[in-house]
């Protein structure tokens, strides 16, 4: 019997990690796309330790044949694709006059082309079968333009747009997608460590917890029909916005 598969895009330590625990605690194996293949079975190795299933598919999402290839071979290797939720970003800050075209063209495809790729051929495997989920992660750059950060917020509007796009597209055929857009640091080791002062002023829990972000990721999966998100805004309940 064929197993039911979430892909995770763009899985790193912090949230990606989180994301495909959760999915792999429900009975789903959950497949791990980075480009980083040590640091995939690292984490795919830590989430089958905990008993749930998980594997390592190295990939480059920018690049058309790579994506193609990689849903390809999930479904030959494992089962459907149920859900796919892309988390990959990178954060590119500075001036506009700092930025160097380079710069603004590799945020756009890290955060918004690769999206993209990913969500078209999730989307297309599902259709086949008129159901499954597809997710999205926004950011504060989701919903404006903010000073020194033209590059990021440029790639992550345009992400939220095309994923609007895609749920007017696909919603009507069975296929679920959403945008869950967050706004306010992520709690990791990372931020405490690159960002001490800024992460000890925050307080009691003044940033997101992964697991808990998380954990509305897997709620939309299962929500009903009836009853779809588009999108959700996750902030602590002391962020200012």
């Amino acid at each position: 019997m064929a197993d039911k598969v979430v892909v995770v895009g763009g899985v790193g330590d912090v949230l990606g990690k989180a994301i495909a625990r959760r999915f792999a605690q429900a009975g789903l194996v959950a497949v791990l796309v980075a480009r980083d293949a040590a640091r995939l079975d690292r984490i795919a190795a830590q989430i089958r330790a905990e008993g749930g299933k998980a594997k390592a598919y190295p990939a480059d999402m920018t690049v058309e044949a790579d994506v193609v290839q990689l849903f390809e071979r999930v479904e030959t290797d494992l089962g459907e694709v149920q859900a796919a939720v892309y988390v990959a970003a990178t954060r590119i800050g500075g001036p506009i006059i700092d930025t160097s075209a380079a710069d603004f063209e590799r945020a756009w495809r890290l955060s918004c082309f690769s999206g993209f790729l990913f969500g078209r051929e999730a989307a297309r495997r599902m259709l086949a079968r008129g159901a499954g989920t597809l997710l999205f992660t926004g950011a504060a750059g989701s919903f404006r333009g903010r000073g020194q950060f033209g590059a990021f917020d440029a790639a992550k509007g345009a992400l939220r747009h095309m994923a609007q796009s895609m749920a007017r597209d696909l919603g009507p055929k069975g296929i679920h997608v959403a945008n869950v857009l967050i706004e306010g640091p992520i709690e990791s080791e990372r931020m405490r460590k690159d960002y001490p002062e800024r992460m000890a002023a925050l307080g009691p829990d003044g940033a997101l917890r992964p697991d808990d972000i998380a954990q509305t990721y897997w709620h939309i999966h299962c929500q009903p029909r009836n009853a779809w998100t588009l999108e959700v805004d996750l902030r602590p309940w002391s962020e200012k916005f």
